[in-house]
């Protein structure tokens, strides 16, 4: 007996919709993505951008690259998701696995952000391979864990990255950005000038985002001999009046000051308040560190135009479908940012 395919009318539209299916991988194989990008050359354009100016636009720099639903933090496809919509900067967290591998993850500990379990610490590096990335609710995602060697060589012409501190050796830093020719599109956090002044003597190339709270810490980095073309200043988490002199003394530097509104000015957006992101950025800050950096980038997009010699450094890239990193997915009510050049 022949085994002939009988389709009944319910039949018809599963194979027809499968049959669309197909037709639209096949139309949009050649197909492709724009992001955003900041194209920096030399750690001479890196130390241009980041100096103070009277006007130029709102920078924001996603919190642990930005995470949000469907997208973990410290993942390479949650970058290039982000750059869809607008030029960032991603503040990243690298640390090291039993072999000496440097990857990127916020805790000591897998089990928040992975499905692993324990310390990061007690993996090598070809056992991480096998486990994936959760998002901020706890959903399972296909993305592995990135590496900051493969990190560091996509961002180039893309992106500016923020290294916080956590366990690697500042010297391995130091040949790691070397290796990878990445001074130019990379920050060091630093929490204090004695610190900076360890990678500054490992290579004078390297550029800092430099916890100065106080003019106690401003002295403190005059005293290390820190050159302040090389630090743009994080000056805490919250937007308040005594934030306005510290701003008025480090521009005067030539230094951008930033605040974190993690904890704070994300809380009030989300809470309401439309307007607190432009607050912030009308009270002397040049750049904002966010947990949802492409509502904040939204709200602040009126800003966009300011500053013609710092929109030099911004750019499209195109970008094949078969070589981006995440599983392009539309998200409501976002927009892409313009800038007007």
């Amino acid at each position: 007996m022949k085994n002939n395919l009988i389709l009944s009318p319910s039949g018809v539209g599963s194979f027809m919709a499968i049959l669309l299916v197909f037709l639209f991988i096949g139309k949009t194989i050649n197909a492709q993505i724009t992001i955003h990008t900041i194209g920096l050359k030399n750690t001479s354009e890196l130390i241009g951008f980041f100096r103070h100016s009277a006007a130029s636009p709102p920078l924001i720099s996603a919190h642990r690259g930005g995470s949000r639903v469907g997208f973990p933090e410290n993942c390479l496809a949650t970058f290039e998701n982000t750059l869809q919509y607008m030029p960032a900067i991603f503040e990243i967290d690298p640390r090291l696995t039993k072999d000496s591998v440097a990857v990127l993850m916020h805790d000591a500990t897998l089990d928040r952000t992975t499905t692993g379990k324990g310390k990061l610490a007690d993996y090598t590096w070809e056992e991480l391979k096998k486990i994936r990335l959760k998002d901020k609710e706890g959903n399972v995602t296909p993305y592995p864990i990135s590496t900051l060697d493969e990190v560091l060589e996509w961002g180039k012409g893309k992106t500016i990255f923020v290294l916080d501190d956590k366990d690697l050796p500042y010297k391995m830093v130091a040949e790691l950005l070397r290796k990878h020719n990445a001074f130019a599109n990379t920050l060091m956090t630093t929490r204090n000038a004695k610190i900076a002044k360890q990678f500054y003597q490992l290579d004078n190339r390297f550029v800092f985002e430099a916890y100065v709270f106080d003019m106690e810490d401003v002295a403190e980095y005059e005293a290390e001999g820190i050159p302040w073309s090389h630090v743009m200043a994080y000056i805490g988490p919250k937007d308040i009046p005594e934030n306005a002199p510290l701003c008025r003394e480090l521009n005067k530097r030539g230094v951008k000051a930033m605040i974190s509104g993690a904890p704070s000015i994300d809380k009030e957006f989300l809470a309401g308040k439309t307007t607190a992101y432009n607050d912030a950025f009308s009270h002397g800050i040049e750049i904002f560190e966010s947990d949802q950096p492409v509502q904040a980038a939204i709200q602040t997009s009126g800003l966009q135009s300011q500053g013609k010699k710092k929109l030099k450094f911004y750019g499209k890239k195109e970008i094949p479908l078969n070589e981006i990193k995440f599983q392009p997915t539309p998200v409501a009510g976002e927009k892409e940012i313009n800038l007007k050049k």
